[in-house]
């Protein structure tokens, strides 16, 4: 009986490629992808205060395309390629085509989608550290910082966890889709980076309402729903367990957005779209190491918890502690990745169940895997508190290695360009910036003569210039 003609196989068709799997983890990078373009892109310019807009979104969109000459001119081959160190693989190019065509290390698809898929996680991790940074840092410094926090941090943190010759990974630390090499690491790196570029100006900061709360929301739910592939992906084949990871994630997040939806509620009187969204957010981070290793059940808990402890972190913890108060994170990353990437990490150690490790991992020493929760229930206990153990070993290494390199990217950046615009920069935002802004209000294309509307009531506004060069 012969195959047929879609299923043989040729030169553009080899035999170890699986068109399904292919077609899917195209697909899934792609929706990572669109988290940062657009979504990352419009909820950066619309939460933040007019003035700000352009400067916002451009910073994420900036990031996305200089990872990506990064990373296959050198980036990749350092998070997935061959060992130099326990924590680092050897930089090299990946763009010749014997390479980006050959069977990739998973073995279901090429080189070529691996490097994809790949990409995007690298490119939103750099995005998301922006949001630490947004209304105050200097666009120059950040289109150094980029290249090099990704060539000196992100790749240390894939390859130690996700690359089977990492030292993490070899260690048996469970990271499913990210909670530790992207979320926690642009959660500290964020913050640290935060602490050295220095505070907006003190009347944004004191009062630096959204400009758009809708526009917010529709980025909010491209991010939601693109971590369909982001936790999707991450088995990279299509199997029961993405079945489970896609379902767990949209579960968690879910949980966490009603939990800190009624605390807002219960302690501020009114329901909040912007914390909602941050709840949303942390559920979303704090089931990404977990996604396909815990059942259902134990999302709904991770969903509950990472709505309320971050929620905690933020209202009550922050206002406490002067180095928290004094750094300036704009976006909160610190309490929305650094404390829910931790919270996963923990509760991944906690909830794994071994069974589901197995189909995740697919490898025959799969039962090293378990959970505490699981090893209190088989008798394994030492195991499933070595599990733990090295949980937070993982946290340990990418927060303490995180706040170094940060700080020493950050202290060498400063000695060719200033980290921190200059006051008058400053005060007037975008139009000093980059010579543009993001709306044009009260006529088409016409200007107020001053350059600082956002930050005026409508009736302190001067008379409008006419594109005639009169006054209207």
């Amino acid at each position: 009986m012969e195959l047929p003609s879609n299923l043989l196989t040729n030169e553009a068709s080899p035999e170890w490629l699986n068109k399904g799997d292919n077609a899917w983890q195209l697909t899934a990078a792609t929706m990572v992808g669109l988290q940062s373009i657009p979504g990352l892109v419009i909820l950066y310019g619309s939460i933040v205060k007019k003035k700000w807009a352009v400067n916002s979104a451009f910073m994420a969109f900036y990031a996305f395309a200089a990872v990506l000459i990064c990373w296959v001119g050198w980036g990749y081959q350092m998070s997935f390629g061959k060992k130099l160190a326990p924590f680092v693989g050897r930089p090299n190019v990946a763009l010749d085509q014997g390479y980006l065509l050959r069977q990739g290390f998973i073995g279901y698809f090429p080189n070529a989608t691996m490097i994809y898929f790949q990409f995007a996680f690298a490119a939103i991790t750099l995005v998301l550290i922006a949001g630490a940074l947004l209304g105050r840092m200097n666009f120059k410094a950040w289109m150094l910082f980029v290249p090099l926090w990704l060539t000196l941090s992100y790749t240390v943190g894939a390859y130690s966890v996700w690359c089977p010759e990492g030292w993490l990974a070899k260690l048996g630390a469970i990271d499913y889709s990210g909670g530790y090499v992207i979320h926690l690491s642009s959660g500290v790196a964020g913050f640290t980076a935060a602490y050295w570029v220095g505070p907006r100006a003190s009347r944004d900061r004191e009062r630096f309402p959204p400009n758009n709360i809708l526009l917010m929301l529709a980025g909010a739910g491209l991010l939601w729903m693109g971590w369909t592939g982001f936790n999707g992906g991450d088995p990279y084949t299509v199997s029961t367990d993405a079945s489970l990871a896609v379902l767990n994630t949209h579960v968690c997040a879910a949980a966490s957005l009603l939990t800190w939806l009624i605390l807002d509620i219960v302690f501020f009187g009114k329901p909040s779209v912007i914390g909602a969204t941050q709840g949303m957010i942390t559920g979303l981070v704090c089931i990404t190491p977990a996604a396909g290793v815990v059942q259902g059940w134990a999302a709904i808990i991770m969903g509950v918890l990472s709505g309320s402890i971050p929620w905690y972190t933020m209202m009550v913890v922050h206002k406490k502690f002067c180095l928290l108060k004094q750094v300036d994170d704009t976006m909160a990353v610190f309490h929305t990745h650094a404390v829910a990437g931790s919270l996963g990490g923990i509760l991944t150690g906690f909830f794994a169940n071994p069974k589901l490790c197995r189909l995740f991992y697919l490898v025959e020493d799969w039962q090293h895997w378990i959970g505490l929760a699981y090893g209190f229930e088989t008798g394994r206990t030492t195991a499933g508190f070595k599990q733990m153990g090295i949980q937070i070993v993982g946290i340990g290494f990418i927060i303490g290695y995180n706040v170094v390199i940060t700080s020493l990217i950050c202290l060498f950046v400063r000695l060719i360009v200033p980290l921190r615009l200059d006051d008058d920069e400053l005060h007037t935002g975008d139009d000093a910036v980059h010579g543009e802004e993001a709306y044009a209000l009260w006529g088409d294309g016409e200007k107020y003569e001053s350059k600082h509307n956002s930050a005026y009531g409508m009736e302190d506004f001067p008379s409008v210039v006419s594109k005639n060069g009169g006054h209207a």
